[in-house]
Formats: structure tokens, C-alpha cells, sequence
């Protein structure tokens, strides 16, 4: 009987169980049906399946905080998104990548402020809800972090709290959830304002157990309670480090629109194709604004805008700048709803001021505290209640709105987050021009604002960039950005009849773009400086970005000393680029350390960086391993050859490789011993690396390096699957390229008979009388030429001095012709080699015909040194004087065979090969 019991019970509650499933996705379906694009609950709703875009979804690191403001995070993220990536699908959230083994129980999904991480939750819920996807999840509960936040205080159980959130779990009396697979999501971990204390919280494993909502959470995300349930959080990735790495299986990032994402938004939300195309050309022009349309949220905003201008007798210049595009946006809003709502024309005035300079208080004042929705406390402070929030929420529908939690408990937000830094722009700019003669509500305590007050305006704009600079976190840089672009005579236009006048100061103006310059220039290494350059964008100044595209477009900026300010500049204009720079030289730009440090944020951003033969010590390697460390860097290669790192560099290479965030997957490091190989190994041991490739070639190991590092080989816990440490010995610790010296001889039987060789064959002299050569088919017939013995397929170094008026040096393949007169015998002239020309102090490079002139200063040096990287296919030439090494040129192509070096002697001239080292060619 008890047993017929227990099972008509438990047939019961399975019933009940699927009624409430049933309900629940009844339910869930009706919420998540609908999006409404700009405002949730107002405007027109569209079906979300006829308008989403599939967002790009990527496997992302390990839950570090990245301080940087959001919209430089999102142009760093445009550079990286058409590489190769493991891209996820939101209904494959939880299930393993390929290689990993372990379950996945809790995830969190990265991305900036409007990018798609709740529609990404939205779309899940509703494929879940219509039976598309992931039904082997019996329960999804959604539990935004602005709702719980709003129970801060309260003391219920696990149980309870779902019953809170959920009308259905009460009717089916479920209270063991362990016997379903049960979905946890938790959207908006940046908005939470409750005490997430992973450490002190006390520790809770029942369900029916009374406690606090912050220990509720922190117990199910460490799986103390329903440790079989799965969670999925989103956050911005300021707010990633609340959560434990060790409680987080999956980190993910939604990367918003990619580049052709971009044109297939316009392209469904607009029949008329032509008006698609012109808008998708228009955001084209501007790089600012074709940046900002990665984010979703912003599309809108400009299709809104341009929209209305293009199908209107709107005869304004369309937007370029972002402080353009929102002031349209506001001007826009205000119109829309005069019209719209209250049955005004639309050339009435339009500004409500009252409700603009309210909002623009509240927006800067929680921009300065990092809020982006605010609760009834944050309007008390601001002077507002909840009613005239209400009807703020009303009046400004596209820019202020208002949500209802599931008790009616409001909370209230900006649309997006750069709308609130516009608006707290223009409060603060309009405090300031208009010397407090409209109404300001209470006296203000801030400190900020008290500063902007009757002050000269290029004192109030220096201030502001102060300000601004001097965050770590760069939480004003885009309300930087706004403000200065607001002093512009063309954005104040917009905001006539809240200004008391609109003019602005040329003279202030010229003023306040050689401040921001100044301050470029005494920070020129600073990531801070980037977002300096684009408040010049927004004062129409691009003097400074021209320059440097003009040394660009030359050809000659590796051969310029470019000043601190330039340095930025060039950041600026490699980082805003349309162009992909997935493989960054630094040789293409400079061979110094002091380019390495002022090229670093480019660097982060690319996935291989050659730092070859760039001059580069240990010093400038630790500042290359803190930049890497400390934002997430997509970097995979890295090539530090040629270089003077020694053990000490190296040890501080071995701590980036132990860094969780570290993705290097091949390293090439240089002047390493044994010491240094001791290093690598304890890191590779300390950490599941993703180092799958090592070459330590050319360096000295030592047997014990060598042991060491073959044993990781065989290691399963190690991912290195190459290892390179041939060419090694004592002398390759010598430093720059003379690690790589080569010994070699001059070829009898290919020199010309206008040419004689001594010196144990290692000089060739150009004579008046031909020489005794006997017949051999290899010799040049007619061309004073001569090759070297040698056949040279890695990385070598030889040094060649030469004497009288004119001597050519290079290489060639064996191929290149002997007889006759044409060009397909000479050195330079043809596809089959390469040569350095010096003819009476003055260099030029040659190769199939092509000569270009290289501009030196005069020099009594007559020695060249030769650096050929067979497999990088780089053919480099110095000038070398007193043990220092000048650029000159450097080849970059692909070798298909052997190379032998080359030399071509004028009358009067010779040209010796220097010895450097007591060796036989080690190549």
C-alpha cells in the first residue's frame, strides 16, 4: 500500500510538473516574443525571430577585468573580429568545445553596455519556450539582477524566491529541483547592488532555508545549493571579477554586430534598399561611427536618424561625429514626441527644458558613481520622486525609461549608456554656458560641476580633460568626447532654445586643441591618449593623424625620428584603421625599443607580433610582458629573436606564460641558457599553458635546458607539440645578430675574370687585366661578379666591407644565368636575386629591375652587415659603425630554394667578407 502510494504520488507530481512546465513556457513565450528595439514596453514591438541577428558569441579568456571604457573595448573587438575564433551559439551555450572534457554548470557571458547579451538571453528563453532548442531542460528561470536588487533586505528561502518570481512553481508544489535539470539565468551582474561575498557569506545547501537573496546567489553560484542546476550570467566586463573564476566553467563575450552583420541589420529593417545603401555608405565615411554600429542599440539610433533625414526635406549635412549624431538623435526625440503625443506641429518649439537639464543631472551624477539604473533612492538624491520619474518616462520615451518588476517596484535607466553620457554632456555644458540663468534645481555639491562654473571657457575645457585623463577606468572619455565636440558652433546649433546664445570662441577653440596636443605629447606611451585623438576628431582638428598618414603613405616612417606626439598619433591612426593588422612588424615602423613601448597598444591587438632585430632589452621586455598582462590579449605568436632578452627577460616572458589570460600558443625568445630554459619550464609546469610551440634555436640551452625542456615533450599535461633548440652553443650568446654569424668563402669558379681573389679566398679586388680562370659554367662571363661557396637556408648573419667607388651585396638563387650580357645575369635585375648598391656613399636596393634609393647620412663606414631569415623570407641590410647596427632595408618575400651570398665589383673597388668568428658555417 505505501509503495502504490508513493507511487501515485510521484506520478502526480510528474503530472503536475509537466502542466507547469507547460505553463511556464506559455508564459515565458509571451515576454519573449516581442522586441522592443531602442525601449523595452513602449514604441512598436517586432517579433523577435523576424528581426535578430545571430550575434558573434566567442570563448573568452578567464573572467578578467578589463578596465578600459567600453567603446575602446569595442575598437579593439573590431580588429579581432574577422579572425578565426571558436564562435558559440547562444542554444550551445553548455555544451562542451571540442577538447573539453568537463561539464559545463555555469557560464558567464561578457560584453559591453547595449552589444546584445539580453537579447542573446531573450532569443535562448524563447527557443527553449517553442520547443527549438535545449529540451532536455525541464525549468528556466530568468532572474535579472535589477529585480533581485530590489528585494535587497529580504529573507526567504531558494524555494520561496522562485515562487516570487513565478506564479507556476507554487501550483505544482514542486520543493526538490534536483530531480530536473533546471536553468539559472542572471542577467546584468554589472546593475547588482547586492554584497556578493563569496568569503564570508555563511554557507546554505537547503532549499527551504530562510536567508538573505545575497546568500541565496552566492551559494547556488558556487553549487552548494542544486549544485546540478546550470547558470548562465551576463555581465559588462567591468563587473566579471565578482564572481570567483574557480565558480565559472565557460567564460563567453558577445561581440555584437561583425562588419557584414552591420549592412544585414540597415538591409531588414529597411524595404527600400536604396535607403539602405545610402546609409550603409554614409556611416562608411566616418570611422567613429562605423565602430559604434558594433553595438546594436546604436544601429538603431543611427537608422532613426538617417532615416528621417534622407526621407525628409531635412536638407542638413548628415552626421559624422558622434556628438552630431546624438544631438540629431535628441533634437529628433523631442520633435517626435511634440508631435506624436501632445499634437504639436512640428516646427513648435520642441525642448522641454525642465525635462532635459532633470535628466542630464541625473545622468551625471550616476556616471560619475558607475550607475546605470537607478532606484527611488538615486532620483531622492537628484531631487526627483517617483511620479515625476513617471512622467520624464512619458515625456522622453526613446531616451529615459521605466521598468516594473514583478511586485511594481520601478526601476529606471537610460536607453544606453552613451545616451547617458551625452546628456550629462550637455547638462554640464549648458551649466556652464549659460551661468546658471536657467533653472538648475538644487545648489550643487558636486565637484565637477562647482569647477565649470564661471570660469573662462578653455580654463572649463582643460579642466574637463583633466579630469577625464586622470581616470583609470576612463569613465568619461566618451563624455569627454560629447562635451568638447558641444563647444562647436555646428553641434550648438541643435540645441537652440536651450542655449542663451550659440557661439563659440575660435580663439578658445584653437586653444583648447593645442591643450589636448600638449597633453599628447607628455603622454605619449599612455592608452589614455587614444581617446584624445578622437576628442580632436570631435573639434574637426586631424593635423596631427594627416601627418603621420602622409609618412605612411611615403614609405619613410621607419626612417624617421618621430616625436612623442607622433608616436600616439600613429597608435591612433594604426588602431582606427580599417585595415586588419592581424600580423604586426614593428620593423615596418621602427627598430627600437622606444618603438616597441610606443607601439604597445597596437601590438595587444594583434594575433602575431614580430619584434625581430628591434633592439629590444630585458627592460623593454617586462614592459611588454605588464601590457599583455593586463588586459586580455588575443596575441598568439610572438617572435623576440634577435634580441637581448637574456635569462632575465626570458624569466619575465615565463611569468606571462602562467598567466591564466595568456593565449601564446608559439614563442621565439633569444640569448637563453639554462637559467632561462629552467624558467620556462617551471611556468609550463605551474600551468596548463597554451603553448603548443618553442623554438629556442640559435640559443645555448645547455644539456640541462635540453633535457629539461625534451622531457615537457612527452608530458600530457603540456600542450607543447614542437620543440626547436637546434644551432645552439656558447657563441650563440653573443649579442644582436652576431648570435647568427655565418663563416663564408668566395667561389672560384664563379668569379669573373675582371676580378681576383685573396685572403684565402674572402676578398675580391676588381682589375684593369683578366685573370687565369679556367673554363667552368658557373663562372660569370661577362658581369665583374662572384658568388659564395655557401648555400644558406636559415637564419645567418655575415658582415662585408668594401672599398673604392661602387660594390654591390646581396644573394641569389644558384639559377641565376652566367652567359651573356642581359639582365638575367646581373645581380638585382632580375626575380632570382636581391642586392644592397653602394656607389659613392649613397645606398640603393634592387630586385627584378625594381631600385628604389635609400636616404642615409654621409658615414666613413664602408661595412654592411647581411641578415637573412630564410623561412620569414626577410632579407635585411645595416650599415655597421663602431659595433652599431643602422637600417637600412629590409626584402620581405617567400624563398622557394638555397640562397648563396653575392658580391658585384666596379673598377677600382673590392669588397672583403669580415671575420668574426673561428668557425665553420653553422647554418
Amino acid at each position: 500500500a505505501n509503495i502504490l502510494l508513493t507511487l501515485l504520488i510521484t506520478i502526480d507530481y510528474n503530472t503536475l510538473a509537466v502542466i507547469y512546465q507547460h505553463d511556464l513556457k506559455s508564459n515565458l513565450k509571451k515576454k519573449c516574443q516581442c522586441l522592443f528595439e531602442g525601449i523595452a514596453k513602449q514604441g512598436n514591438p517586432t517579433l523577435l525571430t523576424k528581426i535578430y541577428t545571430e550575434l558573434y558569441i566567442t570563448e573568452g579568456g578567464s573572467g578578467g577585468v578589463n578596465n578600459e571604457h567600453e567603446v575602446r573595448q569595442i575598437e579593439t573587438t573590431t580588429r579581432k573580429q574577422a579572425r578565426p575564433e571558436t564562435a558559440i551559439k547562444c542554444n550551445d551555450i553548455f555544451k562542451p568545445t571540442p577538447g573539453q572534457d568537463k561539464p559545463i554548470r555555469t557560464v558567464m557571458t561578457k560584453g559591453v553596455a547595449g552589444i546584445g547579451k539580453t537579447v542573446s538571453v531573450q532569443k535562448f528563453i524563447l527557443d527553449w519556450a517553442e520547443g527549438k532548442a535545449n529540451q532536455d531542460v525541464q525549468f528556466v528561470f530568468p532572474l535579472p539582477f535589477r529585480e533581485l536588487n530590489l528585494m535587497k533586505g529580504d529573507k526567504l528561502s531558494l524555494i520561496k524566491l522562485l515562487n516570487h518570481f513565478s506564479v507556476e512553481t507554487n501550483k505544482a508544489r514542486i520543493t526538490d529541483y534536483n530531480k530536473y535539470k533546471v536553468l539559472f539565468i542572471f542577467d546584468g551582474l554589472d546593475e547588482c547592488r547586492l554584497p556578493l561575498d563569496f568569503q564570508n557569506n555563511k554557507s546554505c545547501c537547503d532549499v527551504t532555508e530562510s536567508t538573505s537573496v545575497d546568500v541565496l546567489l552566492t551559494n547556488l553560484i558556487k553549487g552548494n545549493l542544486l549544485p546540478s542546476a546550470l547558470l548562465w550570467i551576463t555581465t559588462r566586463p567591468a563587473a566579471a571579477n565578482q564572481i570567483p573564476s574557480g565558480c565559472v566553467d565557460l567564460v563567453t563575450e558577445v561581440r555584437g554586430f561583425n562588419d557584414p552583420q552591420k549592412e544585414e541589420y540597415f538591409r531588414k529593417r529597411f524595404s527600400d534598399e536604396d535607403l539602405a545603401s545610402r546609409i550603409i555608405s554614409h556611416i562608411k565615411t566616418s570611422r567613429s561611427l562605423y565602430i559604434m554600429c558594433h553595438i546594436p542599440v546604436f544601429c538603431w539610433i543611427v537608422a532613426t536618424i538617417l532615416e528621417y533625414m534622407l526621407s525628409t526635406d531635412d536638407k542638413g549635412e548628415l552626421p559624422k561625429t558622434l556628438t552630431d549624431m546624438y544631438s540629431h538623435f535628441l533634437v529628433f526625440q523631442s520633435k517626435h514626441r511634440n508631435v506624436k503625443y501632445d499634437g504639436k506641429k512640428e516646427t513648435d518649439p520642441h525642448w522641454n527644458k525642465e525635462s532635459i537639464l532633470t535628466l542630464g543631472k541625473l545622468a551625471f551624477q550616476q556616471l560619475q558613481k558607475g550607475n546605470l539604473i537607478f532606484y527611488e533612492e538615486d532620483l531622492k538624491e537628484c531631487g526627483i520622486d517617483i511620479h515625476e520619474a513617471s512622467v520624464y518616462s512619458g515625456v522622453c520615451a526613446q531616451i529615459f525609461k521605466e521598468e516594473c518588476g514583478l511586485n511594481q517596484d520601478k526601476v529606471f535607466c537610460f536607453v544606453h549608456l552613451s545616451i547617458q553620457e551625452f546628456l550629462a554632456a550637455v547638462y554640464v555644458f549648458l551649466s556652464f554656458k549659460n551661468k546658471n540663468k536657467m533653472r538648475m534645481g538644487q545648489k550643487q555639491s558636486n565637484s565637477l560641476t562647482t569647477k565649470f562654473r564661471k570660469i573662462p571657457e578653455i580654463d572649463f575645457h582643460q579642466t574637463a580633460v583633466d579630469e577625464a585623463f586622470q581616470s583609470k577606468t576612463g569613465h568619461l572619455d566618451l563624455f569627454l568626447r560629447f562635451l568638447l565636440g558641444l563647444s562647436l558652433e555646428s553641434n550648438q546649433k541643435h540645441l537652440r532654445g536651450l542655449l542663451t546664445k550659440t557661439r563659440s570662441s575660435s580663439q578658445s577653440h584653437e586653444k583648447t586643441v593645442k591643450y589636448i596636443k600638449e597633453k599628447i605629447r607628455e603622454n605619449p606611451s599612455s592608452e589614455r591618449c587614444i581617446n584624445l585623438f578622437h576628442c580632436l576628431n570631435e573639434l574637426n582638428d586631424h593635423s596631427l593623424v594627416e601627418e603621420i598618414q602622409r609618412y605612411l603613405s611615403s614609405g619613410s616612417l621607419s626612417r624617421e625620428e618621430l616625436s612623442p606626439a607622433q608616436w600616439s598619433a600613429l597608435v591612433f591612426v594604426l588602431l582606427t584603421s580599417g585595415d586588419e593588422i592581424d600580423v604586426f612588424d614593428l620593423k615596418k615602423y621602427s627598430t627600437s625599443e622606444e618603438g616597441l613601448l610606443g607601439l604597445l597598444p597596437v601590438i595587444k591587438t594583434c594575433r602575431t607580433a614580430l619584434l625581430s632585430c628591434c633592439r629590444i632589452t630585458e627592460e623593454g621586455c617586462a614592459s611588454l610582458v605588464s601590457a599583455l598582462k593586463s588586459n586580455p590579449s588575443h596575441l598568439k605568436e610572438l617572435d623576440l629573436s634577435n634580441n637581448d632578452l637574456k635569462d632575465t627577460g626570458v624569466e619575465k616572458l615565463s611569468a606571462l606564460l602562467t598567466d591564466p589570460q595568456c593565449r601564446l600558443e608559439t614563442e621565439v625568445s633569444c640569448l637563453v641558457t639554462k637559467e632561462g630554459c629552467a624558467s620556462l619550464v617551471s611556468s609550463l609546469k605551474s600551468n596548463p599553458s597554451h603553448l603548443k610551440e618553442l623554438d629556442l634555436s640559435y640559443n645555448h640551452p645547455g644539456d640541462l635546458g635540453v633535457r629539461l625542456l625534451s622531457a615537457g615533450l612527452e608530458d600530457p599535461h603540456w600542450r607543447l607539440e614542437k620543440l626547436n633548440m637546434d644551432h645552439g652553443g656558447e657563441w650563440r650568446l653573443k649579442s644582436g645578430l652576431k648570435k647568427y654569424v655565418c663563416d663564408l668563402t668566395l667561389d672560384p669558379n664563379t668569379v669573373n675574370r675582371k676580378l681576383s681573389l685573396s685572403e684565402e679566398d674572402r676578398k675580391v679586388t676588381w682589375r684593369r687585366e683578366e685573370q687565369l680562370y679556367p673554363d667552368h659554367p658557373e663562372r660569370f662571363e661577362y658581369q665583374s661578379q662572384v658568388l659564395c661557396r655557401e648555400a644558406l637556408s636559415g637564419l645567418c648573419y655575415w658582415e662585408v666591407e668594401w672599398s673604392g667607388r661602387w660594390a654591390e651585396i646581396g644573394v641569389t638563387y644558384k639559377g641565376i644565368n652566367r652567359r651573356g650580357r642581359g639582365v638575367d645575369c646581373w645581380l638585382g635585375y632580375n626575380e632570382k636575386s636581391w642586392i644592397l648598391a653602394s656607389y659613392n656613399d649613397r645606398y640603393s636596393v634592387c630586385h627584378n629591375k625594381k631600385r628604389t634609393d635609400i636616404p642615409v647620412t654621409s658615414s666613413d663606414s664602408h661595412r654592411v652587415g647581411v641578415y637573412l631569415d630564410w623561412p620569414a623570407g626577410t632579407l635585411s641590410f645595416y650599415r655597421v659603425s663602431s659595433d652599431t647596427l643602422t637600417h637600412l632595408y629590409t626584402f620581405n618575400t617567400t624563398f622557394t630554394e638555397p640562397l648563396y651570398p653575392g658580391f658585384g665589383v666596379d673598377s677600382d673597388s673590392s669588397v672583403s667578407l669580415c671575420q668574426m668568428v673561428p668557425v665553420s658555417n653553422t647554418t
